[in-house]
């Protein structure tokens, strides 16, 4: 018989702990985040019945769907959203999400502010960087970065965290690891050109590389399928 989502759960968190240990990093300094995406409500209710909080959906339609009820039962729980979010979606989204990954252009932000204003929320976001040949989504072009950055100023109602990005769909270790350090220079140059800012999140590792993300400086990791299963 399969494991079930609160032993799965278990496995992943203990590997995320050893990982951060082999590191020689702080006990606690990687996050979970949960990908729930094309899996029902009822196995994230299992999750979070297993202390998990913190989620990552994907899909507007099916975010809001499914977290609506799930953050009313339990106010604890937040959830980012991780995939690519179209400006005329960003209404319906904002009020069940707690941060933003897939920020990746201007008109993006504008819009995240515009409509975060009308709810008088604040939201916080990462930076998606584009870092592999062969992944589409995420800046990638530096200047265009520091511009949205800039931007900042006149965006009250966003709060910047740090980084996300997504390492290429490949079983070569040395250009996973090449597309993590990269994410981690750019933080530190955001850092130094930023001073005022939090740059602190880095949001990189998936369930087939996130101990190299870990290995690499990552603070979040985004697990679905070893906790999940396969996509139903």
């Amino acid at each position: 018989m399969d494991a079930g989502i609160k032993e799965k759960l278990d496995i992943v968190l203990s590997e995320i702990g050893n990982a951060v240990l082999r590191s020689g990093r702080k006990s606690g300094s990687v996050r979970l985040v949960a990908v729930s995406k094309f899996h029902p409500q009822e196995a994230v209710r299992e999750a979070v019945s297993a202390g998990q909080t913190l989620f990552g959906e994907n899909r507007v339609q099916e975010a809001v769907g499914k977290f609506q009820p799930v953050v009313n039962d339990f106010p604890d729980v937040s959830l980012h959203l991780i995939g690519s979010l179209q400006r005329n979606k960003v209404k319906r989204i904002l009020p069940i999400v707690s941060c933003i990954q897939s920020l990746d252009r201007l008109e993006l932000l504008l819009e995240i502010e515009k409509q975060a204003a009308a709810i008088e929320k604040k939201i916080d976001v990462l930076f998606e960087i584009h870092t592999g040949e062969q992944t589409k989504s995420g800046y990638a072009d530096d200047a265009c970065l520091f511009e949205s950055i800039d931007a900042l100023d006149n965006c009250p109602h966003i709060v910047c965290r740090g980084l996300m990005t997504m390492a290429p769909f490949t079983d070569d270790e040395t250009e996973i690891r090449r597309s993590f350090k990269k994410l981690r220079m750019l933080q530190q140059e955001c850092g130094r050109r930023y001073p005022a800012l939090d740059f602190s999140e880095l949001s990189m590792g998936m369930s087939s590389d996130f101990k190299i993300a870990i290995d690499e400086g990552s603070t979040m990791v985004r697990i679905g399928t070893a906790i999940f299963g396969e996509r139903v």
